[in-house]
């Protein structure tokens, strides 16, 4: 034990009397093969694993530690020393395997030198002589294999100064290697110490140099030539996205990507649903977590519940998710598509999660936002959903969630969700915005109540007003929807807000009149009539 602190070398002696045959043996252990250990504890081997051994048994699990009847005893008179270099990724692996780490172990798995075995049992002869510990009574055993070479690394004085930004003269850098048992010849080849298993190139050289040189006189020095790294486009839209969603008032959440089929049913999600497709996780924390999810919306009410049952009075929330939809060949990886997932009880209602989505379209410039009516997606209540387009292409979908759907959540308040892709976010986004002369000559204000029949959606009257009024429409919002006795049966009122202006000249009530005008005209081709 005192030589392998000195050395850093294990080593281990053996009662000769003990030794079958007088023969010490490396080799294999066979597969069901047992030891005790100096421990007492006996030892399962197999044949990964190297003992050594005599001729009948094992005598010790090479690198670990030895066998209980191979030790030293009171009355041992005859000792052999045993000082070697075994594998250090064997000696790991066995440690591991039959449970016991040690002090040699932990040195042999580090990797040693093998040109220290010979030094290190000269040592252990040499303490026994200066101790009157006993006689050296026969020679030396060698068993050498392969040996080990180490690298030779031209050392280049001015490379190694621009590297390390210093100016320390060749005869320097010799001293400090020699000085740490480097070889360096005079063509200024280094050659490292066999214990230096570490030094394999120049940067290794190097450091060596700065540090017996000392890195607290290496002169400091600014970067230079450094790349700024920058976001990509798309990374800048998406953390925009989260901009415009926290300024807006939404807490961002950030749960895991895994759901289990249970939560498909919670959200009412049909048995022939291509959501029914999902990654299943081959490790799972367990059955809550056994797939990647194909769809967002549980994680976001698995969220809203949580905050609910746990009395807090109103939540809103939104998450920057990942679905994972699996391909038909299962050797392939699942495309990972982005959601904005929007989702509130108590705080926020249908028109308040419209009105971000609007703000959404005016940051990132997206024209022709729209909203139609769904009653098919069983996820949500089926008068109180909406699809989301810009343009032609539909961006996601908008609605209260479903009663059935909020039972199973345990949610009691009106729960709303929005399911927008980012993907399609993105591909609408418009031009970079730019800014115009704030106007010069003033705005007139109209309001106009219309009857129409209730299945008359409100975004179809705004086209046929936005298109009748032209380029004098400014601003054009509803402030008013009214159902009740004063209506006819299948009839509804909606009042809107209109805000008109000419760029080039002051308009005119005339003109106001005669762009509200043809607005109600073409309105009329439709049944749409002014509210008296």
């Amino acid at each position: 034990n005192y030589v392998m602190l000195e050395y850093n070398q294990p080593m281990h002696a053996f009662d000769y009397r003990n030794v079958k045959d007088k023969k010490i043996i490396v080799r294999q252990a066979k597969a069901g093969e047992t030891i005790i250990t100096l421990d007492g504890i006996e030892r399962k081997l197999d044949d990964t694993m190297m003992v050594i051994a005599d001729c009948e048994k094992p005598m010790a699990v090479a690198g670990v530690m030895g066998g209980e009847f191979s030790g030293i005893a009171d009355d041992t008179t005859t000792i052999v020393f045993e000082s070697a270099c075994f594998n250090g990724i064997n000696v790991r692996k066995t440690a591991k395997a039959i449970g016991l780490r040690t002090e040699s172990s932990a040195r042999f798995e580090k990797g040693l030198d093998p040109n220290n075995t010979l030094p290190a049992i000269t040592r252990a002869l040499e303490l026994v002589e200066l101790l009157d510990a006993g006689d050296i009574v026969s020679g030396l055993i060698d068993a050498k294999g392969d040996i080990k070479t180490m690298p030779t690394i031209p050392l280049e004085p001015e490379r190694v100064n621009r590297f390390l930004g210093t100016d320390i003269s060749t005869d320097e850098m010799v001293i400090i290697l020699r000085k740490i048992e480097f070889t360096v010849d005079d063509k200024l080849n280094v050659t490292p110490p066999t214990f230096r298993a570490d030094i394999e190139g120049f940067a290794d050289v190097a450091e060596e140099i700065a540090r017996f040189h000392g890195y607290d006189v290496i002169p400091n020095t600014i970067m230079s030539g450094v790349a700024t790294a920058r976001l990509t486009e798309r990374q800048r839209f998406e953390r925009e996205l989260v901009n415009v969603c926290v300024e807006s008032g939404l807490y961002e959440i950030n749960p895991f990507s895994f759901m289990s089929a249970k939560e498909l049913d919670n959200i009412c999600v049909p048995q022939n649903s291509p959501l029914r497709r999902c990654v299943t996780i081959s490790n799972p924390f367990g059955e809550d977590t056994s797939l990647m999810r194909s769809t967002a919306i549980p994680s976001m009410l698995t969220v809203l519940a949580r905050n609910y049952n746990s009395r807090v009075p109103s939540a809103a929330m939104f998450e920057v998710a990942t679905e994972f939809i699996p391909h038909a060949s299962t050797n392939e990886l699942p495309d990972e598509n982005k959601k904005l997932i929007i989702g509130s009880y108590a705080k926020l209602d249908f028109y308040d999660i419209k009105g971000i989505i609007e703000a959404i379209a005016a940051r990132f410039n997206i024209k022709e936002l729209s909203f139609r009516a769904v009653s098919d997606n069983p996820t949500f209540h089926s008068g109180r959903t909406a699809e989301i387009f810009a343009g032609d292409t539909r961006l996601g979908i908008l609605g209260e969630l479903s009663p059935k759907a909020a039972s199973n959540y345990g949610l009691k308040e009106r729960t709303y969700i929005a399911d927008l892709g980012v993907n399609e976010l993105y591909s609408v986004c418009g031009a970079t915005k730019r800014y115009k002369q704030l106007p010069k000559f003033p705005a007139t204000t109209r309001d106009i109540a219309l009857v129409c029949d209730d299945a008359t959606e409100s975004a179809y009257i705004e086209a046929k007003i936005r298109k009748a009024c032209g380029g004098v429409l400014e601003r054009l919002s509803v402030f008013d929807v009214y159902k009740g006795d004063k209506m006819e049966a299948g009839k509804k009122s909606i009042a809107y807000s209109l805000i008109l202006r000419d760029k080039d000249k002051t308009l005119t009530d005339e003109e106001a009149d005669a762009a509200i005008k043809r607005s109600l005209n073409a309105l009329s081709e439709d049944g749409i009539t002014l509210r008296s």
